[in-house]
């Protein structure tokens, strides 16, 4: 099946891709420059964790409102916006001279994760339900700006001094957004929506599958952004990589999980969404206790990986289904589902850095991510697969009948 406009659509999901990335890029730009931060300012285990995480936060909580406003009044409008606001946090991260200022400038970077939202129904809104799925994958691999970000700010930050790596931002955000208002539209049929906030959040009162498919993405996503953001500090700390070859390894580890995302946005167009979530929850349990028992770099290579993979596939397919179930409140949900993935990212790096300093081993946190998997392979084949499995005769019949008809 085509879209009505499928120039309209390619430049759509080409715009918001990009800008997706950028914004990306600068919402993981303190985690590569971690390790330096915490020998410039002799930070702890729970402070580099910390650090790492405030923009995560900012970026989680901040997606509900602008998945609302999205739906209001377009992903143009909102998209350019945004990026002109997070000029301002961009050029005061080069300013900092303390941890404390740092911190705080940290927290305003996270509002450049929060375009994950805007971007959902602006492209969902161009593509046919059939191809929903992979649409939303490929802009999903906008992800791949934290690995861009892992490679280019430890070399920045070396050659020109850290300062310029936040610096470097200006120009392109700038760009972006200039590009994003001139070229971009809305869907043919887009409709800006006046409901005010109780009738947006009353979808998630009658429809509570939203909520399921928050828990799906507080681990596959929360999982992803955690991985991501600690692999650097991890290695580092752990098996004594440089911070540039640690910078390198954790690129690797975003860009197989962004690339996958497509792909599973692919398969579950073709297979549904629940059946292909069954087997990421399993892959990424049994690799989590790989990772908890660290027998060595190969294995914990070959597990780091293989759990990219799956959270990448398993991001894919949880996106499918919001488009699925919410064609008309994809924002909304989109936000809160969002939001729950990006709290997956914010916990994890405060949990594995307080475990780091209690135990002197990351065993725990990572058995903890095997545990969270479980609960989600259990809660979808209770709440979604036999679900999706009683309605298909109903459905069948409904369809059939207006077919008579």
């Amino acid at each position: 099946m085509e879209t009505r406009d499928a120039s309209g659509a390619r430049m759509a999901l080409a715009l918001a891709t990009i800008a997706f990335a950028l914004c990306f890029a600068v919402w993981g730009s303190i985690a590569p420059l971690a390790p330096l931060f915490r020998d410039l300012y002799r930070l702890s285990t729970t402070q580099v964790g910390l650090l790492v995480a405030v923009p995560v936060l900012l970026g989680s909580l901040a997606r509900i409102p602008l998945g609302m406003l999205t739906d209001r009044y377009g992903g143009r409008l909102v998209f350019t916006a945004l990026m002109l606001v997070v000029l301002a946090p961009a050029a005061l991260a080069g300013l900092a001279t303390s941890y404390a200022a740092l911190l705080a400038v940290s927290f305003f970077l996270g509002l450049a994760g929060a375009s994950f939202a805007v971007g959902v129904p602006f492209v969902a809104r161009w593509f046919p339900p059939a191809r929903q799925g992979f649409a939303l994958g490929v802009y999903g691999m906008g992800n791949i700006g934290t690995a861009l970000a892992s490679f280019l700010l430890p070399r920045v930050a070396g050659g020109l001094g850290w300062p310029a790596a936040y610096w470097m931002f200006l120009p392109a955000l700038l760009m972006m957004a200039l590009l994003f208002w001139l070229l971009g539209r809305e869907a043919p049929g887009f409709t800006p929506r006046g409901e005010g906030l109780a009738e947006r959040f009353a979808v998630l009162q009658r429809r509570p599958v939203a909520w399921v498919l928050a828990l799906f993405y507080f681990v596959t996503f929360g999982g992803f952004v955690a991985i991501g953001i600690y692999l650097p500090t991890l290695l580092v700390s752990e098996y004594g990589l440089e911070a540039v070859d640690a910078g390198t390894r954790a690129a690797g580890f975003v860009v197989l999980a962004t690339l996958a995302r497509p792909l599973g946005g692919y398969l579950a167009d073709r297979w549904g969404g629940p059946p292909l979530l069954n087997g990421v929850f399993v892959v990424v349990a049994a690799l989590a206790v790989v990772l908890a028992f660290g027998p060595g770099m190969v294995p914990i290579t070959v597990a780091f990986l293989g759990i990219a993979c799956a959270l990448g596939l398993g991001n894919g397919a949880v996106f499918k289904l919001v488009a699925e179930h919410f064609p008309r409140e994809a924002g909304t949900v989109a936000g809160l589902v969002g939001a729950a993935g990006g709290l997956g990212g914010f916990f994890p790096p405060l949990v594995m850095g307080l475990v780091r300093d209690l135990t002197g081993a990351y065993a725990i946190g990572f058995m903890l991510l095997s545990e969270f998997a479980l609960v989600c392979l259990l809660v979808n084949v209770l709440a979604l697969q036999q679900r999706a499995s009683l309605l298909a005769p109903s459905e069948e019949r409904t369809s059939q009948g207006q077919g008579r008809r």
